[in-house]
This record gives C-alpha cells, structure tokens and sequence, in this order.
C-alpha cells in the first residue's frame, strides 16, 4: 500500500530497508521518548522487517516506510496498529530522525494517513500514545485536530499522553 504526497513516499517496508530500518530504530534521540527494545544489529532490524511483514499480511498493521520522491533511503516510518477488535479504532505511531525534524515531513506524513485510515479504512476515531515531555509530538497531534483524551490511560507507561481524533472532528477540520 503505497501513498503519495507532495514531496513524499510512503511505501511498505522490505528487506532492503534494513540499515534504513537499523538507522531509525536505534537511533537515540528519538528514542528518548519511546519505550521499546532497538535492534543492534542488521540481523535484529531485519527480524522487525520480517514480523512487520507478517502483521501487514494478517492486517495487524498497516505500516509504511517515509522518503523523499526521487530518494530511495527511509528517513521515518508512520503506521496504523494496535486495531480495536471491531476495527473502528486504531492506534497510530511515527518516527523521523532528527537530521527531517522541524521541516513538516511527518506534518505532511500523517495528513495522509489520517486520510487513509478515516477515508479508506473507515476508522471512526484514531489515538495517538506520546511521551508527556515529547512536545514536538504533542504540536503534530494538536496541528491535526486531535485532543487529548483524559479517559484513556496507558497501562504499559504511565509517563505517555494520549490524543483521540475522531472521524467527525478530522471531516469538519478538513472542510
């Protein structure tokens, strides 16, 4: 599944990802905010290729690979996961390394997945999961209409926030 913006592609992930994928997992400033083992080696990046891989068959996850048209090397991945058993509501997640912050790629990235997953997918309502200290994260998720949503926690970490954007918000926001 393949998407396209203005200057960006989005395009599955595969085995040829693997330093991009090694480059953008391990790397520690982005990290800092998330909570997850890194792989450590070409082998380990290759193993989450593969189980990303397996998830998108089983439509666990919808994941997609962030570049520059015209440039074949990833600079982040976005993705939809985490689908709510009646497939209504799914959690979505991205990575940039920091070389692309502060230049409106995910800015551009995540206007069309929230498109895809409200548009193709018919989600009701997508969250987001961000460190309460990542504000850089927090002005994306405000850029695009989503609220913070008190009435959801983060079991797993408790230093996360969560946003909510709901179908209805996102098609009066984009009007």
């Amino acid at each position: 599944m393949k998407l396209e913006t203005a200057t960006l592609i989005l395009t599955e992930i595969n085995e040829s990802h693997v330093e991009d994928i090694l480059r953008i997992r391990s790397n520690e400033v982005i990290n800092r905010f998330v909570n997850r083992s890194s792989p450590k080696s070409n082998y380990e990046a290759l193993e989450f290729i593969l189980e990303i891989k397996r998830k998108t068959e089983d439509k666990e996850i919808v994941f997609w690979g962030i570049s520059y048209k015209g440039h074949k090397n990833l600079i982040g991945t976005i993705c939809l996961w985490n689908f709510s058993g009646d497939k209504k509501i799914a959690e979505a997640g991205y990575e940039l390394l920091p070389d692309y912050h502060k230049k409106g790629i995910m800015t551009e990235a995540l206007a069309a997945v929230l498109d895809f997953g409200f548009n193709t997918l018919n989600l009701q309502e997508i969250l987001a999961f961000t460190n309460q200290m990542n504000r850089s994260s927090h002005a994306l998720l405000l850029k695009h209409k989503f609220a913070v949503d008190d009435n959801i926690r983060d079991e797993k970490n408790s230093g996360n926030v969560i946003f909510s954007l709901k179908k209805s918000q996102y098609q009066i926001s984009n009007l």
